[in-house]
């Protein structure tokens, strides 16, 4: 049997740490939100901020993240994102006050989105064969429960108060694990140089972020809509179109664009992106939102949040494993539709558990989270793997990267639509009735997401292969 060489554990060590460090990083400051409240006198609006700025800035980032790899080399950028990353934490950490807080949350996004994308081309580059196979099977699942678990350990820490240092505990913990990481990586990646002749287009780029930007900035609002909200709606869409033409300029130049625009011309693949929209949007305002009900509706502690989200993560892995070792290669795209509709019994499961309880306890949700985490976990393992099989080979990198920025984009929209809804609420309503009006808009986009999954390739490229050969 073949085995990875020891020295290159070390590699796969610090990718690990390093990725779960970034994609953590989205949704490990969801407890702290009550914190942030009464110490730094945040308003429910900029508390969406501190939470969302991360995604947002992510995924913005993420595309031209992965241009700078291909120019500049993978090592180069992750060990520049990962010391960015580890510098923007320790602002995160120390910053005085609410405003220059979100500031630090917006420039650690762009240091993530200058680090993630080099993980995957890394491993690539440093393993091959039975090796490569190995690792992507340690790599993907750590990678898929990281930013659920963030909320885990986000609560875990405000928990222990480490020094009385209360929510900045949260950041302080990427310091000494951001330093242990720049340090193996710097003595254990083989240095590869970079492809200079790929050119960064920076105006597309720009384009790109300012779009990204305009499009959630009125939803941060704590439900209130601005009247400033449909300009910047408008503003976006233009900016998105600019971007495409952008796009199609630079390949009828004979350059290399940010994006391929031909992966658009693909009905499938749209119909994805509308889909991980959807999902993430849906998935990540969800667990905010829980775990505000939990605190501010009913007074619980960091640490026991922490502990209630934590039948959400058991389930999410045993959805997971269930699905990427099982039912995705044997019905492709009807085990996202069974996720969805595991996921819709869930939310029921937890409408039922609120209407029910004379005296409350995190007990009562227990089995509604459990089933909206196995649902969400059927679906997590094989959602990005089905639409890119509506790819050729050539546009598989730039689809995924795409993928992956509208994941981060919608889990943005998801914090300010589902947070929004709850604020809007509470405290006029009781928190059960606050917490079930966002269930009711989780439902709205499971079903539409159950819809959108009819025009996915049947399944994944993988097994697409396997049937035509």
């Amino acid at each position: 049997m073949s085995t990875v060489p020891l020295p290159s554990w070390p590699i796969l060590l610090a990718m690990i740490v390093a990725e779960i460090m970034d994609l953590a990083a989205s949704t490990i400051v969801n407890v702290g939100g009550p914190a942030l409240i009464s110490s730094l006198g945040a308003s429910p609006a900029q508390m969406q901020w501190v939470i969302g700025a991360y995604a947002l800035a992510l995924g913005a980032g993420l595309v031209l993240g992965g241009r700078l790899g291909d120019r500049f080399g993978r090592r180069n950028m992750f060990l520049i994102g990962l010391a960015a990353f580890t510098v923007a934490s320790l602002f995160c950490a120390v910053a005085p006050t609410i405003a220059m807080l979100i500031a630090f949350r917006l420039l650690q996004g762009l240091a993530g989105a200058m680090l993630l994308p080099q993980g995957l081309g890394l491993l690539r580059e440093n393993y091959s064969g039975p090796d490569l196979a190995k690792v992507f099977g340690i790599f993907g699942p750590i990678l898929g429960l990281a930013g659920i678990l963030g909320p885990v350990l986000g609560g875990m820490l405000l928990e222990l108060n480490l020094f009385g240092l209360g929510w900045r505990a949260v950041f302080l913990i990427n310091i000494p694990a951001g330093v242990a990481c720049f340090l193996v990586a710097w003595r254990y990646l083989p240095h590869r140089a970079g492809d200079r002749s790929v050119n960064i287009d920076v105006a597309g780029a720009t384009l790109l972020v300012l779009s990204s930007v305009l499009l959630v900035l009125p939803l941060g609002e704590a439900g209130a809509w601005p009247g400033w909200g449909w300009p910047c709606i408008v503003l976006a869409a233009l900016g998105f179109g600019l971007f495409g033409l952008r796009q199609s300029s630079v390949v009828r130049a004979g350059q290399a664009p940010l994006i391929m625009t031909s992966i658009f011309q693909r009905p499938a693949y749209t119909a994805g992106l509308a889909g991980i929209a959807l999902f993430f949007c849906s998935l990540v305002g969800m667990q905010l939102v829980l775990t505000l009900f939990l605190q501010i509706g009913h007074g619980l502690t960091a640490g026991e949040a922490s502990i209630a989200n934590l039948p959400f993560a058991i389930g999410t892995a045993c959805g997971a494993t269930l699905s990427g070792a099982v039912l995705a290669a044997r019905f492709g795209r009807r085990v996202l539709q069974l996720g969805a509709g595991v996921q819709l019994a869930g939310v029921a499961l937890l409408q039922y558990e609120l209407g029910n309880t004379a005296a409350f306890s995190a007990w009562h949700v227990v089995p509604g989270m459990l089933v909206c985490g196995i649902g969400a976990g059927l679906v997590i393992a094989a959602l990005f793997s089905i639409i890119l099989a509506s790819l050729d080979d050539r546009q598989i990198g730039s689809g995924s990267g795409v993928l992956s920025a509208v994941q981060s984009i919608a889990a943005s929209i998801g914090v300010a639509v589902f947070s929004g809804a709850f604020f809007a609420a509470h405290p006029a309503v009781t928190p059960g009735r606050a917490l079930s009006a966002a269930l009711a808009i989780q439902a709205v986009i499971l079903v539409a997401f159950m819809g959108v999954t009819l025009f996915f390739p049947p399944a994944a490229k993988s097994e697409l292969e396997v049937n035509h050969a």
